[in-house]
């Protein structure tokens, strides 16, 4: 039987909002696993899959917080076995780093592929070396039965890196052991952003040779095949990542090697919330204050300061269209008065409201065509004239109808004749009577046959 826990992208030092609590948050995260998951289970090892830290240039605190946890770990007899990922990597001008230097003092195990000297053109870039205890350098080490092996970061070049590490793999596979590869990567169909990850067809090409990938670097949760693993990181590090499930795995492997990989997010994390407000149709900013504090009253997540639970970080957005000047909003003081209301750790407050003057087309899909977005403006426009407000949409295609004879070549005149026919009074219809009333005088409809005409062209 081996048990070890997988964890990744602990971030110590991560500082957000400008905030001293927040390096505090992921400490606590670091501690509290290891006294309520690593400690009472009795496993085997520990792998941290990169970004042990937050940046390269850690302050003196972080590197309390690091070895304030290694300590309890090392004083237990339990290994930890990392590899660095791109946050606190070694700069490619200078063989140091803190992960380096904890390596060097015996608090962690740094598994790094070995570069091969130059002059060797019929071997690989790099290959894999056992660990040496007394160089405390090496690319694999062999624990209780499991064979670990560390990667680089390859970032964009990934894809590229997957076939030569297969062939290191594959020169270095331990007989009889059970074969775990720590890898810091995306990997694609996980992202929300449209960024070169690695591919799940290049990542099951190292399947034969490993039989549990510990992967890291994307901040949520996710597994492959019940093979390959990847806990997300302890703490969220933004507002940006509060709804993904994150955690670490305890890893359990029978002698049949069979893999019981069990998710636990039970530790202390920072709760975090959003909410949104609608401004639209607030008739003044005491209006918006008002009902925004009656929200946050009604919706936010409230601190006990009884509890031991830390608080929450809140943002609210305030969205819609705004009825005057985005000025006249006091948001220190709604921030003050929503900070009063929930005992929250930070309040957040952004003002993404649109001035009405300016909103023009607001809600339409980002894949509505071009056509129906056209209609949507020109529409929206004319509907801020109280006169043709009730013949916004009518008049909307009278405008692209008078486009589209400018841009054919049509006569000016014709053009004047389309626009006085479209305009002229429906007999009987007491409101297109009243709008025609209120229509441009001939004078006014040459003028916008000269203006539609002239500005209009210019699409050619």
């Amino acid at each position: 039987m081996i048990k070890f826990l997988h964890l990744s992208d602990v971030h110590l030092g991560c500082r957000r909002y400008n905030l001293e609590e927040r390096t505090k948050d992921f400490f606590r995260s670091w501690h509290d696993v290891i006294v309520k998951h690593a400690l009472p289970n009795g496993v085997d090892f520990v792998l941290i899959a990169g970004d042990f830290f937050d940046r390269r240039n850690i302050d003196p605190q972080t590197m309390n917080h690091a070895l304030a946890g290694l300590q309890l770990l090392k004083d237990a007899r339990i290994p930890v076995v990392a590899i660095e990922g791109n946050h606190d990597r070694h700069e490619a001008v200078t063989d140091y780093s803190w992960m380096r230097s904890f390596s060097q003092a015996g608090f962690l195990v740094l598994l790094e592929p070995a570069r091969l000297e130059e002059g060797d053109a019929s071997a690989l870039p790099w290959e894999m070396v056992p660990w040496d205890e007394e160089s405390r350098a090496g690319s694999y080490i062999d624990i209780k039965g499991a064979r670990v092996f560390g990667s680089h970061w390859y970032g964009t070049s990934a894809n590229a890196a997957m076939g030569i590490l297969s062939e290191a793999l594959r020169r270095a596979r331990g007989r009889g052991l059970f074969q775990i590869l720590l890898l810091h990567t995306d990997v694609e169909g996980q992202l929300n952003r449209p960024i070169p990850a690695l591919s799940v067809e290049k990542l099951k090409e190292l399947r034969p040779l490993v039989d549990y990938v510990a992967l890291g670097h994307t901040h949520k949760r996710f597994e492959l095949d019940g093979w390959a693993f990847n806990p997300g990181s302890l703490e969220a590090c933004s507002i940006d990542e509060y709804r993904e499930e994150r955690g670490l795995y305890l890893v359990e492997v029978g002698d049949d090697r069979q893999i019981k990989a069990t998710f636990v997010n039970d530790y202390v994390q920072r709760p975090f919330q959003r909410l949104t407000f609608d401004v639209s149709g607030a008739e003044d900013p005491e209006a918006v204050h008002a009902r925004v504090i009656e929200t946050v009253r009604r919706e936010a997540r409230a601190h006990d300061p009884e509890s031991d639970d830390p608080a929450p970080i809140i943002e609210i957005s305030l969205r819609g269209h705004l009825g005057f000047k985005n000025s006249l909003l006091n948001l220190r003081r709604m921030r003050e008065e929503a900070l009063a209301e929930t005992g929250a750790l930070h309040v957040m407050l952004k003002n993404q409201s649109v001035p009405v003057e300016y909103a023009v087309a607001a809600g339409l899909d980002a894949d509505t065509s071009r056509a129906h977005r056209e209609r949507r403006i020109i529409a929206d426009l004319i509907a801020r004239d109280a006169r043709y407000r009730d013949r916004a949409e009518e008049m909307a295609e009278l405008v692209l109808d008078a486009k589209a004879y400018a841009l054919g070549d049509k006569d000016p005149a014709e053009i004047l004749e389309l626009i006085e026919q479209k305009l002229a009074p429906r007999h009987g219809d007491a409101q297109a009577d009243a709008a025609a009333e209120a229509a441009p005088s001939p004078g006014a409809l040459q003028a916008l046959e000269r203006s539609a005409t002239t500005a209009v062209t210019s699409d050619k």
